[in-house]
This record gives C-alpha cells, structure tokens and sequence, in this order.
C-alpha cells in the first residue's frame, strides 16, 4: 500500500518537475527585465484574465454537460462535473498519448453507472471527440491559408516539422475515427470480426483478449447509440463543440489581453493545431512539451520571447495546474468511496 502511494505521488510531482524544469530552461534562454518590468497590469489586463478563467470554466461545464446528457442525467450536475475533473486530473499525470478516458469507466463507475454501461459511454464520448477533430479541421483550411496556420518566420525547420507532424497526427485520427464510426453506426459486428482476426496473428495475440473485450463493447455501444434521438446527438455534439472552442479561448483572452494587436482567428486556429500535436506527447500532461512548444509556435505573433513565456505559463496555471489541484483534493473521496464498497 505504502508502495503504491508513493507511486502515485511520484505520477503527480513529475509532470510538474517536468514542467517547471522546461520553463526554466526557457526562462534561462528567454527572460528579458523589460519585458516583466513593462507588464501593466490594468483592467484591460484583469478583464482578459477573467475571460481566460471564464473560458476554462465553459470547457469544464462543456464536458459536464455531456457526461449528464450521455447518462440521461443519472448524474446530478455536481457529479457530472467531479468525473470532468477527474478525467482532467488523470490527463495531467498520464502521457498525453493515453489520455484521461481511460479511466472514465472508472470514475463513471463510483457515481453509479454500471461498469458495462459506464464502457459503452466512454467509447461514445472517445467518438465524439475525434469526430470534432475530424470534421473542424477541414473548416479551418478553408478559412485560414496554410502558411499563416504554421507560421512563417527565419525558423523554417521547426514549423515544417510542425506540419509534418500535424499531418502524420491528424491522418491517425481520422483513421481512428473511421474504424469507431464504422464500429458503432455502421457495421458493428463485422469491425469485430475484423479486430479478432487481425490479433489472431501471433505478433499481437499477446493483445488478443483485451482487443475482443472491445470488440464486444463496440458492439453494445452501437445497439445503444442507434436508439439514441437526434436531438441526443446533436446536445453530446454541440456540448464537445462547446468544451473544445472554451479550451481554445483561453489563449485567445490571454493574447487579447497582452498581445492585443495579433488576430484574434489565427491564435484560435493554431490553437487547434498545437492540441493535435499534444496528442502524442510523451510526457504527462504534456509537460514541457507544452511550454516549448507555445513559446516556439506563437514566437512570430508575439514577438518576444519573453512575453511568449510569460503568456504560456499563464496559460498552463490555467488549462493544467489548475486540475493537478483540483484531482488531488477530490482523490479522497474517490478512494474513500472505493473502501467503502470493499468493506
């Protein structure tokens, strides 16, 4: 037990060592006493701060909305809410490649939603979000050239790596995407047919068990979702709009208030592009990774790399030190309720 608590306190001080390493590194490299002693902290600067939290808070109410649509509102607002910041928080100590859904059955699943039902939800949800990947992504090529989405500017090999990357990134999503669209809408038991046979192949029948288990859930996700209305779909899906335009908000208060001349639609649209490129972070939570690459990508929008540091650590303390405290103050009651359940 000692063991396994000191691990976990390991999962939760790392990312943030991680973080605090890297924007010290910067600091060391970028800091500049103008730029900190030029800061004005008046009410346009206040007024952009609040709107910055007030955005943050609609990603939270975004994604309580759906977890209490998708449940039939079996879980109460203030639920619906605790397993948002739950799955916030695991997000904040797991490598951004596994992500916080992973545990949402789990969390769904102490405020009383069935284990198989708390499954079918999760993959719904994991649906949904890809899907809202999928299908902006094209709306902002339309309305944004290609050259001031990535940048411009004397550091070329960074921001055609950032393409590069992008692209290889948004291409596994929408394959991903297919291959649940088709599982849970269209041809449910044919992808798990298609799943068992692929893992019959002895390299990944170590994986085989795991991968019929999902097999099995995409099929029960799919007799649900079927049945559900399209006045159903269109809240889920209206309600991610809602917590992925708030996440992208954030940034665009924060530049409003300090980088006010910059456009106000690119720093939203690159915003789009920087939480694709964080889906395959390595670190937890994005840890560092996150901090390097805000100050790197929006160098050419706010000109010193100074006040690039400045607003992305504000915008961290935000979108991320704000759930490791969050999660930490709610763990107790999740694992008091686990007790309990033993007892």
């Amino acid at each position: 037990m000692a063991s396994q608590k000191s691990n976990f306190t390991l999962r939760i001080i790392l990312p943030v060592f991680i973080g605090l390493a890297v924007v010290a590194w910067l600091f060391h490299d970028d800091f500049n006493a103008e730029v900190w002693r030029s800061l004005k902290f008046d009410f346009h600067t206040a007024a952009a701060i609040i709107a910055a939290v007030i955005f943050m808070a609609g990603r939270d109410f975004g994604l309580a909305w759906r977890f209490r649509t998708i449940t039939d509102r079996q879980l109460s607002w203030r639920r619906a809410f605790r397993v948002d910041l739950m799955c916030a928080f695991t997000s904040a100590i797991t490598p951004s490649a596994v992500g916080g859904s992973a545990l949402a059955v789990f969390y769904l699943n102490r405020e009383g939603v069935s284990v198989g039902r708390a499954t079918t939800l999760t993959l719904t949800t994991l649906l949904l979000d890809e899907l809202f990947f999928v299908v902006f992504c094209p709306v902002l090529f339309l309305l944004l050239p290609s050259d001031a989405l990535f940048g411009s500017g004397q550091q070329n090999l960074f921001l055609d790596s950032v393409q590069i990357v992008f692209w290889l990134v948004y291409s596994g999503i929408v394959a991903y995407t297919i291959l649940l669209f088709c599982g849970i809408l269209l041809w449910p038991h044919k992808v798990e047919w298609l799943l068992n046979r692929i893992f019959t192949w002895r390299p990944l029948r170590r994986w085989s068990a795991g991968v019929a288990e999902t097999g099995h859930n995409i099929v029960a996700t799919s007799a649900w979702v079927r049945s559900c209305s399209r006045r159903w779909w269109l809240n889920v899906f209206g309600a991610t709009v809602v917590s992925w335009f708030s996440r992208y908000l954030v940034v665009n208060a924060l530049f409003w208030g300090f980088v006010p001349a910059a456009s106000g639609f690119l720093v939203f649209g690159r915003q789009f592009v920087v939480w694709v490129l964080l889906m395959i972070s390595p670190t937890p939570g994005g840890s560092g990774v996150s901090e390097w690459l805000f100050t790197t990508y929006y160098g050419d929008l706010i000109g010193s790399a100074g006040m690039a540091l400045i607003l992305a650590m504000m915008w961290r303390l935000l979108s991320y030190y704000v759930y490791l405290v969050a999660g930490v103050l709610l763990l107790p009651s999740y694992f008091g309720k686990l007790k309990k359940g033993k007892k």
